[in-house]
């Protein structure tokens, strides 16, 4: 049951409020089964034998009071032994008119009219289980133990400076830090019996200045892993043998100071129990990274973006059969054996996110199918859980990190323990977590070296589902280590891949002919331009197809400066006939095929052409210098130039670069095509500069163009014709690459691409939101630009053939869009293309151009980008394919012909 479930469920109960069913009513708006309210109605589980009281253990304290006394009963009850023996969350009050509420282990209240209790019905969401998640960052606890945890830290780091010498003392130093965490949980949620006995005995039995601390732990940590409290001091004897491995190898304990001992003291003293393992592994792995301590609150996976990947991985379809099943007891218990034996695996664990999240999801189903079983059951038995740790694997290159993975893993199921006492009341019943078990079968190791099945052997009979978060780094950005991964990994064509590739390669490999999937959260760049190719040939085959993706979104959480990395999820399968998914937004589309740029389409790849499809005119890059700036002229350049030299005025030319197009800089260069001899003769200063080009060239790379010193290295701009200008880098914010028309008296410079043409029409097509749609699937990025390439974003591009009106009919909308920039002469192309700016005369001329371009694809309109790509993917591949038949059969006939 979800959130707005339970909103609609509490209005029902006011809209039908009855007195005498309104805290059953209650109860059952918040997931409380009816056979349970049944049981409560009749006695059997009210554990108050006051009349009008209703005490239901672990949840509520209910009575009905007096106006006058409302606020003045709460505050005794929530000290009431009588009640609070029985823990319940919530002691509510009300006089059928006013309700006061009061949550007893958070110590908050509300005190709001019944008739608006709909407005606050998230107060009482702990009820339904919601405190499984806390998907922000802003908990409080969270934030305060990691900067308490960060300057303990610095604290030891100061008073051990021979603690970061050996990898033996930096692992040793992460295993001491996670047992002081596991203690601190420990004492605040009842893993250890008496609360704050860690903080407490530290206290009582070490010196202020901190000198025996480290003895004190050193021989806590050897009770913890002893069975027999005998031979230690009385103070150590209470505490419980816990081993699992936590505490089982020794270590020294770092030496504190007096400070140190004193923060260590103030972090036994915060509210652990509402710590979130899920968040805090991820935190605290920030305390000892440097470079991550300006935000410690911004390291980790949100819930909610790990919901979007493990839902339509497996979670859905787990849902599902439960609610097929409902009224089927034994097939209920079916499905708990299933999801008993499922094995959850991620190969780039970190501090365990994507685990855990799984975990608790796993859990709180296993949860609601028991419920359901108990509902349908006449005599309900006695509940355990069936899932174990042991279900889940991971590989984490981090020793830190992989400690965090696995201490919260034991976190998780402690809290999830207690989640499954309350909500399954005296049915449910969690073996006792000490001594501890394995946590997972979390591996220390590098993912891409690791064999995965030796870390999760995968059988024929096996359920798996492969998740994470791998990291991605572009090929500049890669280390000598992870290029070396890549090329072990993939042997050739490997230096232009990302790094997430190794993951999603093995983990088809992995997947493979067995009953498993996987899915990853990866950059977007692997699904753009040149990367589909050689990413994705060597990923889907006959037999491996992506199940689900999630396109393009910002993976944000509510962390203060969180940057918000654009990515995509994919989800691979073994082919099948099931259906596929594409999530675009929040929307959900069943589909026939996903392609590697993620639309609907067949998995045709696109590659660079030589020649365009759509027989459009030539692109060439702009005009070359390399000229070591002897041929170019900034404005106040040329004008001391030709104050020297005014013969010269002819043979200057404005050159358009990228920059001056875009910024609206002027920017000149020496154009000395066809001079003839006697006018260059008349020329020193021309002369100087053309020698001091030779001087250049000479020494250059490429000698031989000293041979032309007076010319650009290279020319492609034709003579006397007009020519449309593209920029080959431009941001990523706006709407429309920004696009020049020139005649032939410019010059362009090799930072854009250029077509020599005459024909407005052309510049509609490559200036419409058609065509950048296009260029933003398949032309790939520069970080985060949009990068234009001649061959892959022109070239490619499908465009149908156009009648001579419908090309004067584009020709209009140009001159339209060229005239409303004409209206701002003073103002830039980047200022006239920023969204924030683009005046409104400019973005409605663009409109009906983008309609009119469109128009020439098909009459009805395209309702969004992605359908407007798969049109366009679906149209390459007719096209590409009546390209081939046409080329085959002219070799057919030119063969024949000289036969």
């Amino acid at each position: 049951m979800n959130s707005k479930e339970i909103q609609q469920n509490v209005q029902v109960l006011l809209d039908n409020f009855t007195e005498e069913e309104f805290i059953y009513d209650f109860l059952i708006a918040y997931g409380t089964s009816k056979s349970v309210t049944t049981r409560l109605k009749k006695g059997d589980f009210n554990l108050s034998k006051v009349d009008g009281e209703v005490l239901y253990k672990k949840k509520i304290f209910f009575k009905v009071e007096e106006t006058s006394k409302l606020l003045s009963s709460i505050d005794t009850i929530s000290k009431d032994e009588r009640i609070l023996k029985h823990k319940p969350r919530f002691a509510i009050l009300t006089d059928y008119d006013q309700l006061v509420a009061k949550d007893l282990r958070l110590g908050t209240t509300r005190d709001i009219k019944l008739k608006e209790l709909v407005n606050h019905f998230d107060f009482f969401l702990p009820l339904a289980g919601s405190e499984v998640y806390n998907s922000s960052n802003d908990n409080q606890a969270d934030r305060d133990a990691a900067y308490k945890m960060a300057l303990l830290y610095d604290y030891l780091r100061e008073e051990n400076p021979d603690i970061y010498k050996s990898k033996e003392s930096i692992h040793n130093l992460n295993i001491f830090l996670s047992r002081l965490l596991f203690c601190f949980f420990a004492e605040d949620t009842e893993i250890f019996e008496e609360e704050s006995i860690f903080t407490d005995t530290l206290a009582q039995h070490t010196n202020g200045n901190g000198s025996d601390t480290h003895d004190f732990l050193n021989d806590l940590f050897k009770r913890l892993n002893t069975k027999k409290a005998d031979g230690f001091p009385a103070y150590l004897q209470k505490f419980p043998y816990v081993n699992g491995g936590l505490f089982n190898d020794t270590i020294s304990s770092p030496h504190f100071s007096a400070k140190a001992r004193k923060i260590l003291i103030e972090l036994g003293e915060l509210q652990w129990k509402d710590i979130n393992p899920d968040i805090f592994g991820s935190m605290i792995q920030a305390v000892v990274i440097d470079e991550y301590r300006s935000d410690l609150g911004m390291h980790y996976t949100s819930v909610p973006n790990i919901l979007k990947l493990i839902k339509p991985l497996f979670l859905d379809e787990l849902y599902e059969e439960f609610e097929k099943y409902e009224n089927n007891v034994s097939q209920l218990r079916k499905l708990i054996n299933r999801i008993s034996k499922i094995k959850f695996f991620d190969p780039a664990c970190g501090s365990g996110n994507f685990l855990i999240i799984t975990y608790k999801e796993i859990r709180v189903l296993e949860i609601k199918i028991l419920k359901q079983i108990i509902d349908l059951t006449p005599n309900p038995q006695l509940e355990f859980t069936q899932i174990r740790l042991s279900q889940f694997y991971g590989i984490e290159i981090d020793d830190f990190a992989h400690e965090m993975a696995i201490l919260a893993l034991w976190l998780a199921e402690h809290q999830m323990n207690r989640i499954f006492e309350e909500q399954l009341f005296d049915y449910g019943k969690s073996e006792p977590i000490l001594p501890l078990k394995q946590a997972g079968q979390i591996q220390q190791g590098n993912a891409t070296r690791v064999d995965w099945k030796e870390v999760c052997p995968s059988r024929s009979n096996d359920e798996i589902y492969i998740v994470g978060n791998p990291p991605y780094y572009g090929s500049r950005k890669q280390n000598e280590e992870q290029k070396d991964d890549l090329k072990l990994i993939f042997k050739t064509n490997y230096k232009s891949l990302d790094y997430i590739s190794a993951w999603f390669y093995k983990g088809a490999n992995y997947i493979n002919g067995f009953n498993a999937k996987c899915a990853f959260v990866s950059t977007n760049s692997i699904c753009q331009g040149l990367l589909v190719s050689i990413t994705w040939n060597r990923i889907l085959t006959e037999k491996i197809e992506i199940d689900f993706a999630h396109q393009s979104f910002k993976w944000t959480n509510n962390a203060k400066g969180n940057a918000g990395v654009t990515v995509i999820i994919v989800g691979l399968r073994n082919s099948s006939s099931k259906p596929k998914h594409l999530f675009t937004g929040n929307l959900k589309k069943e589909v026939k095929n996903i392609n590697p740029y993620l639309v609907e389409a067949s998995n045709i790849v696109v590659t660079k052409r030589e020649k365009t499809l759509s027989k459009f005119p030539e692109m060439n890059f702009g005009n070359m210098p390399a000229d070591g700036g002897n041929l170019l002229f900034t404005q106040e350049e040329k004008n001391e130039f030709l104050n020297k030299e005014p013969n010269a005025e002819k043979w200057i030319k404005p050159i358009i670069s990228a920059h001056e197009f875009l910024n609206g800089n002027n920017r000149y260069c020496l154009w000395l095509e066809d001079i003839k001899e006697d006018e260059y003769s008349k020329l020193p200063l021309v002369k100087e500069r053309v020698d001091n080009n030779y001087n250049v060239r000479i020494k250059s790379s490429r000698p031989q163009l000293a041979e032309v010193p007076h010319l650009f290295a290279q020319i492609t701009q034709p003579r006397n014709k007009s020519f449309i200008l593209i920029p080959r880098h431009s941001s990523e914010n706006r709407d429309y690459i920004p696009i020049g028309f020139f005649d032939s008296s410019y010059k362009a410079g090799d930072s854009n691409l250029i077509i020599a043409t005459e024909e407005p029409w052309l510049f509609a097509v490559i200036t419409s939101r058609i065509h950048m749609v296009w260029v933003d699937a398949v032309g790939g990025k520069l970080e985060t630009r949009y990068r234009y390439s001649a061959k892959l974003c022109y070239n490619t591009f499908p465009f149908p053939e156009i009648s001579e009106k419908q090309k004067e009919t584009l020709n209009q909308y140009v001159f339209d869009v060229l005239d409303e920039r004409a209206n701002f002469p003073e103002k830039t192309m980047a200022w006239l293309y920023n969204p924030d700016t683009m005046p409104k005369g400019l973005k409605q001329a663009h409109k009906n151009l983008d309609e009119a371009v469109e128009k020439c694809y098909r009459l009805q309109e395209f309702k969004n980008d992605t359908e407007r790509l798969e049109y366009l993917f679906k149209l390459y591949e007719e096209m590409v394919k009546k390209d081939t038949l046409f080329a085959k059969e002219k070799k057919r006939k030119t063969t024949k012909s000289k036969k």
